[in-house]
């Protein structure tokens, strides 16, 4: 593609003048395709004079896409510095938008204003995806400080989050996504379409917060699915016995004992995380 929508140079240009050779330790597949990016900021609903933060900019062909549709502002976190000058040529283009974070979305993310209602929207790198996303669905307080996610991750890794209870994909993440939000699997990217070709395929994942998720506390709720996923083989009579869950427990919240961790819907779950809840606190 000779000509961009923002008279900026095509992707593969600025990969060849800033030097950007995609780097393996920072879990780099960069994403050169404008069309492709356009269809995941498109996926994040309306951006016209909305906020969005970025993690892992790259390049910046998502980033393109995502100022196309007119926010009121873009922040992008990067932590690889040989990117910031070619982020810095399309601020250029975008003053005042265009808002560039030179360091590691896993320490360095900003304060950002509630009130902004800030849609997240990232080509996650792959190293940093689970822990990343694991963040922001532990927020708190909640309901947080974004209004949606908009993310892509390795397929495996989408499917997991959005898994329905009964299959292998389900656990611990598909739990804890699915309590607090609501989650849709809404397409997939070869792996061509990146520099260079991860070895799975890619999905696009929307994720709108709960206003009013099933009440329990957040870390009764990771012990429970920790320690029933931890031992998913096993029934949960045996594998939450270190935690105190008794039969009477089970007997209390309607769940039978000889069910499997895989076998237990979020409700389930959360059931579980307050009769645990009362038994530590008396």
């Amino acid at each position: 593609m000779s000509h961009s929508f923002d008279a900026l140079p095509p992707l593969r240009d600025v990969l060849a003048r800033f030097d950007l050779a995609p780097k393996k330790s920072l879990g780099q597949n960069f994403l050169l395709d404008l069309n492709l990016t356009s269809r995941i900021a498109r996926a994040a609903g309306r951006l016209e004079g909305a906020h969005i933060l970025e993690v892992g900019p790259g390049p910046g062909g998502l980033t393109r896409a995502i100022l196309k549709e007119n926010p009121a502002s873009l922040t992008v976190i990067e932590r690889d510095e040989r990117c910031l000058a070619a982020l810095r040529q399309i601020e250029t283009r975008y003053p005042g938008t265009l808002h560039i974070i030179a360091g590691d979305a896993l320490q360095d993310q900003p304060l950002l204003d509630p009130k902004l209602k800030t849609r997240i929207i990232a080509n996650l790198p792959y190293n940093i995806a689970t822990p990343l996303l694991t963040g922001w669905l532990e927020a708190e307080p909640w309901p947080p400080f974004y209004s949606s996610l908009t993310l892509m991750f390795q397929k495996e890794v989408a499917e997991r989050i959005v898994a329905a209870p009964g299959g292998k994909s389900y656990g611990r993440l598909s739990v804890l996504a699915q309590w607090r939000c609501t989650a849709e699997l809404l397409f997939d990217i070869s792996p061509q379409a990146f520099t260079p070709p991860p070895k799975v395929t890619s999905s696009v994942v929307h994720f709108e917060p709960r206003l009013q998720p099933l009440a329990c506390r957040l870390t009764s709720l990771s012990r429970i699915t920790a320690a029933a996923f931890g031992q998913r083989r096993k029934m949960l009579r045996q594998s939450l016995k270190p935690l105190g869950i008794s039969s009477r427990i089970f007997e209390e919240t309607g769940i039978l004992e000889t069910e499997r961790a895989e076998q237990i819907p979020v409700s389930g779950f959360v059931a579980l995380a307050n009769a645990y809840d009362a038994l530590t606190t008396r």
